[in-house]
């Protein structure tokens, strides 16, 4: 892991009046780049080639001769072979002159590589970097984990197939579509094996992966993605925010929900079981009476990633949930960076953020004004790693 020390002698060099906020050029870096204009950043995309006309020629900024923006966002789109092509030392050191800060988001984290960005990667990024890794279900210490040091409420694991005795949602990869999903939901060891059999021929999943996939009891109710923002340069009774709240569309379980029964039964093996890839977000609020809960639940996490993961979390983290009939939150996935739903906010900024800070305020802006901030007053160290 790249030291702390190490990255704050990198930042010796940086002329901290003149920073650029860079991410990956796909997840969420529309929002991270609106944010960054609204408080005054020059943005610039990594992109990979093939990729990059929404970067590149729909969202590019204009500036009058003033030099305000007058139209779109990204300031600069740098194409590159692949999106790891950033890990290069030569292309490291560009970006350190550039006065880069680099944004992390899932695409980053999942095309570059954990360990590459943990160990080789040697350019200051916003938030913790030793907590990326606890993303990954794989991990020994993964989010599972933390969830029970802190503990948070999560879905009961079930360890063998044959155990099945509700419904569950089983959790792997998908073998065809890199980054996607392969989950399926079932009530019983055999829909467990008739499910799992369809998928394998169809080549939706591999036997590996359903090998060591997590089998978790199904929570009921609708799903909700926390996006909080912690601060360390605010007072201590202000650093946790809840900014805004997201739910997911997902292809193809969302045509599914859309037919009648009757209709599904019909369906051939091969469009009956739908597939849960998310394509888009829409945005949401929680019911008064629940909010305290949920800042209870970020309020746990921060305090166990600080136990586990020094310094602990550092600006935006979201907790995906479920609520049950009994409003009950259950957490089911963990993001300790940006999430992938607030692209729905970029521009009119979250509900919840807005009203705290009486103006529109994204995910991507709240990154940015605390870059700004911690400029001011001479503070980055405490936002970068």
């Amino acid at each position: 892991m790249i030291d702390k020390s190490q990255i704050s002698q990198i930042l010796e060099d940086y002329d901290r009046m003149k920073l650029r906020i860079g991410m990956t050029a796909s997840h969420s870096a529309l929002d991270i780049c609106d944010g960054a204009i609204e408080e005054g950043f020059p943005t610039v995309a990594y992109c990979q080639k093939g990729r990059e006309k929404t970067y590149s020629q729909y969202f590019k900024t204009r500036r009058n001769q003033s030099g305000r923006v007058v139209r779109g966002m990204v300031d600069k789109a740098i194409v590159l072979d692949r999106f790891d092509d950033v890990l290069s030392p030569s292309f490291q050191q560009s970006m350190r002159e550039r006065n880069v800060v680099y944004i992390p988001n899932r695409s980053f984290t999942s095309y570059c590589g954990i360990g590459a960005i943990e160990d080789d990667f040697r350019v200051p990024m916003f938030g913790s970097r030793n907590m990326l890794r606890m993303e990954e279900r794989t991990e020994e210490q993964d989010y599972y984990w933390i969830l029970e040091q802190a503990g948070l409420p999560y879905p009961d694991a079930i360890d063998d197939p044959q155990d099945i005795d509700c419904l569950v949602i089983v959790k792997l990869h998908h073998a065809e579509k890199q980054l996607e999903r392969g989950f399926f939901t079932c009530a019983s060891f055999a829909e467990y094996q008739e499910k799992s059999l369809a998928l394998l021929s169809q080549g939706v999943i591999d036997q590996e992966s359903l090998d060591g996939a997590r089998i978790e009891r199904y929570v009921i109710g609708p799903v909700f993605n926390l996006n909080f923002f912690y601060s360390p340069l605010e007072d201590a009774d202000n650093r946790l925010e809840l900014l805004g709240v997201d739910w997911r569309f997902e292809s193809s379980l969302d045509g599914h929900v859309r037919l009648p029964a009757p209709q599904q039964m019909t369906m051939p093996i091969h469009q009956q079981i739908p597939e849960m890839t998310v394509v888009g977000h829409n945005t949401a609020t929680i019911r008064e009476s629940l909010l305290e809960k949920a800042f209870e639940l970020g309020e746990k996490f921060i305090d166990a990633s600080k136990e586990h993961y020094d310094p602990g979390v550092i600006g935006p983290f979201c907790l995906q949930t479920c609520i049950d009939k009994d409003m009950d939150y259950y957490i089911y996935d963990v993001a300790p960076r940006l999430g992938g739903g607030t692209n729905v906010h970029v521009s009119v900024g979250h509900p919840y953020g807005n009203a705290t800070w009486r103006k529109p305020m994204s995910s991507g802006r709240r990154i940015a004004m605390e870059l700004r901030r911690a400029v001011e007053q001479d503070r980055l160290d405490e936002v970068l790693t």
